[in-house]
């Protein structure tokens, strides 16, 4: 197994296993300690996880059959926006909890992973358009 896959492929698999477990906590233990408004943010940290967990497992697959380098770097990018976008959500819904006091400025972290997740998406379109079939 080539290695760049392989690592794709690790990093699904642990994004996965943490998106089931993060959506279980989600839905059966923090309604019962966060607002509804929190409770959605997190819902949403965890949908996002899943659907881009997706994305990268695509574009492992993807690389595996064009070997373009460039789609192993989008799975990367995948994973920062993940991790910004889903992982500031989950901060910020879960800071009283945990009693962290976060300044203002981390908010801007979700816009940016969004960001991330969308040039991601219109790097593999780009990237897509140039394979020659």
């Amino acid at each position: 197994m080539q290695k760049k896959f392989k690592i794709l492929i690790l990093i699904t698999t642990v994004l996965g296993f943490t998106s089931v477990l993060l959506g279980a906590f989600g839905s059966h233990v923090l309604p019962d300690h966060l607002g509804p408004k929190s409770v959605d943010a997190f819902k949403t940290g965890v949908h996002y996880q899943v659907i881009h967990t997706l994305a990268i497992f695509c574009t492992a697959l993807l690389y595996r059959i064009y070997r373009i380098r460039g789609l192993f770097f989008v799975g990367l990018f995948f994973l920062g926006g993940i991790l910004l976008f889903s992982g500031s959500l989950y901060i910020l819904s879960l800071k009283a909890v945990l009693g962290i006091n976060i300044g203002k400025w981390f908010g801007l972290l979700t816009p940016l992973g969004g960001l991330a997740l969308a040039g991601s998406w219109a790097a593999i379109f780009f990237t897509v358009i140039r394979i020659k079939t």
